[in-house]
């Protein structure tokens, strides 16, 4: 775990490869989400591309900060890695309680409110890793 903190470039780059079986395996499958009357459909190779480039980015992002010895921040860090990683842990979770075979439209409603809440915060949480970037250059200079 120590090792993580100090090589925030890990978690994303090693993720790559599991992202890409996930999808290699679910390449027949696709992703619907109905927002009101409008479906979008994406398959799961072409989705887990788009994520392992994301990882790609910020894990590249993460480890040109070490190569020039910025201080990034612990707490942003841990607070980035934890709404990537576990938001889809916790939005899995709480589809695993819908209601399938008695139609309670209020509970799988609210289920939905959940999952869209949580998904939410995991993409605003993306704006942290900027932010982390941000402040390392920033400390870098005032502290040099």
């Amino acid at each position: 775990m120590n090792k993580l903190i100090k090589k925030p470039h890990l978690i994303f780059l090693l993720s790559i490869p599991i992202i890409m079986f996930i999808g290699i395996l679910r390449e027949e499958s696709v992703l619907d989400i109905n927002i009101h009357d409008t479906y979008f459909v994406i398959g799961y190779l072409p989705l887990s591309t788009l994520i392992s480039m994301l990882f790609g980015i910020i894990g590249i992002g993460y480890w040109i900060m070490q190569k020039v010895n910025s201080q990034l921040s612990k707490w942003l860090y841990c607070t980035h890695v934890g709404l990537t990683f576990g938001g889809p842990l916790m939005v899995w979770v709480v589809t695993k309680f819908y209601r399938t075979e008695i139609m309670d439209y209020e509970f799988n409603i609210n289920l939905t409110l959940i999952i869209t809440l949580i998904v939410l915060v995991m993409i605003l949480g993306q704006l942290i890793f900027p932010i982390n970037i941000i402040y390392g250059l920033v400390k870098k200079k005032t502290s040099g």
